[in-house]
């Protein structure tokens, strides 16, 4: 149960995720603060089924910082460094590309400048993460089968002559 809902929740981090990468409608405050709250919920409603240590919520770390970052400030020097020190789940790309989309809603938000979208890219520069912009949202988690050992041991095992099984003979 634990396994398929991180991978549920995995799936749902990328598709939520890719569509605000590609989608300049969806980059804005008011779209973050949406995120933030939903993705409350399912933590919420994690906690509420015993399942905090599933690794779900984990998922959802890129999709929160996206959120965050639509929140955030974006106009200072210290701004820029905020941001580079809380997105380290989201690529440099990403980031870059959620700033560039950022669409103010109403007169009181501003577009994010040019030269501060190239100061967190000299604030980034360092990082060395994958050039890849979308998230592949069919990656499949590995499935892991606990082993739970059997207090029956193989000497005391009796077939039955019924099931045929005569080629099998006891060491």
């Amino acid at each position: 149960v634990q396994q398929v809902f991180k991978q549920i929740f995995y799936m749902i981090n990328a598709v939520a995720l890719n569509n605000l990468l590609l989608r300049k409608d969806v980059c804005s405050w008011s779209t973050g603060m949406q995120l933030r709250f939903n993705i409350s919920q399912l933590e919420q409603w994690l906690h509420g089924k015993n399942l905090q240590q599933s690794g779900a919520a984990q998922t959802l770390v890129p999709l929160i910082q996206a959120a965050q970052l639509l929140q955030l400030k974006k106009k200072t020097l210290e701004d820029a460094e905020a941001i580079c020190s809380l997105c380290t789940s989201l690529t440099t790309q990403q980031i870059i590309k959620i700033l560039n989309l950022y669409t103010p809603v109403n007169e009181f938000e501003e577009r994010v400048t040019v030269g501060f979208i190239r100061n967190i890219q000299k604030h980034l520069q360092e990082r060395n993460d994958s050039p890849q912009l979308l998230l592949d949202f069919k990656h499949i988690f590995p499935v892991l089968f606990p082993f739970n050992p059997s207090s029956i041991t193989m000497d005391s095992i009796h077939l039955p002559a019924s099931l045929n099984l005569n080629f099998l003979n006891k060491v």
